[in-house]
């Protein structure tokens, strides 16, 4: 084994040979004639920031300022798309970044050119382990890592453990990106499909997830909702990546999983409990969770929707100890009043409250909507 073979064995985790020797050939031209081979493969292992066993020499807490070049195994955390700019001789230059994180820590990467065209190309994903080198300087948000031509970004076997920061589903609010929560799996929507405006068809499901501050509903967009076969409720939902939209429909906040962003079960564990309202309490304009017992019942009612289909309704009404209300039962709900009976205990949760017959107060049961009889 020669010395640049040697050396390469010891780095062939962190960089492919046929890289390392493009590297090492521009290394001894920079150097016009001044180093051997050898000596110019140790000059970029050296700037590439391994040490002589070609394990990484950094976790991301020592990553300062002046650190010069690095190298780091980590996660990727949240991919963000990449722009175009163009430089000041006219050429048009690509830049993309990535959050990465290992167990001491987060930070910035930022890719360059043909290393953020891998972000399109979709070689990167949330999840993935990559062995990262490049040169570290303060960012417009603090001490980052840039990665060009000359950088190494490639996927490792090595496993890397991260603890997400995870926020509460209260703190959520409309506009936020980057959104880690965890949260109990409280409710599966069926997946629905759409024509989008470019012709293609599309594909949308949802879940609601719960935690001790209060629950969420979140959306995923076509690919994304392959993962809700795998679901099951009670299941604890890591969402990391995730952006808050309000709902232009009931004003609340939910979350959505995009091209960038991850859902995955965790084995983290999540109390969930949910916030029943009094009926006497429930005003028009707001989605409430009620539980009482069935104190009337109405028949299956079909009809016609203004695009020809065929929908149902029926009608039910339930008591607590502060009052009585009538609650609209919509689509495939309807069927359940056969299923029911006076004084069957019921909870009905996310149903959205609004001014019926005489301006008494109702609720809507549809599709956002969860029944359960004889609740345990």
């Amino acid at each position: 084994m020669n010395g640049i073979d040697e050396i390469y064995s010891k780095l062939s985790k962190s960089i492919s040979k046929e890289e390392f020797t493009e590297k090492v050939n521009e290394k001894v031209e920079q150097m016009g004639g001044l180093c051997d081979e050898k000596t110019a493969a140790m000059l970029v292992a050296h700037d590439l920031g391994l040490n002589e066993t070609g394990k990484s020499s950094q976790q991301i807490t020592d990553i300062k300022s002046d650190c010069g070049n690095v190298n780091f195994i980590a996660k990727v955390v949240s991919v963000f798309p990449i722009r175009e700019f163009t430089r000041s001789d006219s050429t048009v230059g690509r830049v993309g970044n990535l959050l990465v994180a290992d167990e001491t820590g987060s930070i910035r990467v930022t890719l360059w050119d043909d290393k953020a065209d891998l972000i399109n190309q979709g070689f990167i994903e949330i999840g993935q382990n990559l062995q990262l080198g490049g040169y570290v300087k303060e960012g417009y948000s603090g001490v980052e890592v840039n990665i060009g031509s000359n950088g190494v970004l490639s996927q490792t076997d090595e496993e890397v453990q991260v603890k997400h920061a995870s926020m509460k589903i209260s703190d959520i609010k409309d506009g936020m990106g980057s959104i880690n929560v965890v949260g109990k799996l409280l409710d599966i929507s069926d997946i629905r499909n759409f024509n989008k405006k470019d012709g293609s068809k599309g594909r949308v499901g949802n879940i609601t997830i719960g935690d001790d501050t209060g629950k969420i509903r979140i959306t995923m967009w076509d690919d994304k909702t392959d993962k809700m076969a795998e679901l099951r409720l009670g299941d604890a939902i890591e969402v990391i990546n995730g952006y808050a939209r309000e709902n232009n429909f009931n004003q609340q906040v939910e979350i959505q999983i995009g091209n960038h962003g991850l859902l995955k079960k965790t084995e983290t564990s999540v109390k969930y409990q949910e916030n029943f309202t009094a009926i006497s309490d429930i005003v028009p304009g707001e989605s409430y969770s009620i539980q009482g017992s069935v104190s009337g019942l109405g028949e299956i009612r079909e009809f016609n929707r203004d695009d020809g289909t065929v929908n149902m309704v029926s009608n039910i009404y339930v008591s607590d100890d502060t009052g009585r209300i009538r609650v609209a039962m919509w689509a495939d709900h309807a069927l359940l009043v056969d299923e029911l009976d006076i004084d069957t205990p019921i909870q009905i949760i996310d149903a959205y409250a609004k001014s019926g017959f005489n301006e008494d107060v109702e609720l809507s049961a549809g599709n956002r909507t969860r029944i359960i009889i004889n609740p345990e």
